[in-house]
Formats: structure tokens, C-alpha cells, sequence
């Protein structure tokens, strides 16, 4: 069995689509429109891994999101080397994203950065 695919709700369906095309290599499908409910998402795929669904609906509600709260965390890539973390951490950071945590190595092994990516949505970035 294996994950494939995390879905996520955002309000500006095209700039989060942007990110992860443009900062984590993602590929997108042309789109998915519902006429009749006004649904919209695209799947971001990402090699041959699992894949991202973003998703848009005109009924949405807006919250602020806490940083640590009960459910999904973060979603994790990995980008195959510590040199690859420390630069796409870099680049976010230069770019505007807030780096919550890291470059690290964390207690259990792993070297890690956090990002706060679109719309407040947690990205992890690994070996």
C-alpha cells in the first residue's frame, strides 16, 4: 500500500499551484473544473512519488491557522542531499517564506529545514 495522494484546500488555487511547480519541481495537470459546484483543483505531480492535490471551492472558509494544532502537520519533500536543503531554504527564505526551523539535524537523524509555504501550509524540506 502506498500514499497517492494529500489534498489541500487553498483560496488562490494558481499562486499555491506556482510554488510547488516553481520551487519544488513540481508538474501540473491541466486543472479540473465542476461546473456546477464551481470545485476546481490541479494534481501536482512529483516524480514518482505520491502526489499533490490542490483544491478551490467558491464556498471556503478562511481561518488563521496556527502553526502546531491537532492534524496534518507539514508536508515533507525530499530533495536528495543537505547542500539541496540548505539552498532551497536559502531561496525560500530570500524569497519572502518564513524558515520556521533549520537547516538542522533534528534528535532522530533527519536534516531538515521547516518553511512556512502558501497560504500558512508547513513545508518540510529533507535529505
Amino acid at each position: 500500500m502506498m500514499i497517492e495522494h494529500v489534498a489541500m484546500y487553498v483560496k488562490d488555487l494558481e499562486a499555491a499551484r506556482d510554488f510547488f511547480v516553481r520551487y519544488l519541481g513540481g508538474t501540473s495537470n491541466d486543472g479540473y473544473l465542476n461546473a456546477s459546484t464551481g470545485f476546481r483543483s490541479y494534481f501536482i505531480s512529483f516524480g514518482e512519488g505520491s502526489r499533490l492535490e490542490l483544491m478551490n471551492r467558491p464556498c471556503l472558509e478562511d481561518y488563521e491557522k496556527p502553526k502546531y494544532c491537532p492534524g496534518y502537520a507539514h508536508v515533507a519533500f525530499s530533495v536528495g542531499s543537505r547542500e539541496r536543503v540548505d539552498e532551497f531554504t536559502e531561496r525560500l527564505r530570500s524569497d519572502g517564506y518564513e524558515v520556521l526551523s533549520g537547516p538542522r539535524t533534528t534528535g532522530d537523524g533527519y536534516y531538515e529545514s521547516c518553511v512556512v509555504s502558501v497560504e500558512g501550509n508547513l513545508i518540510e524540506i529533507t535529505v
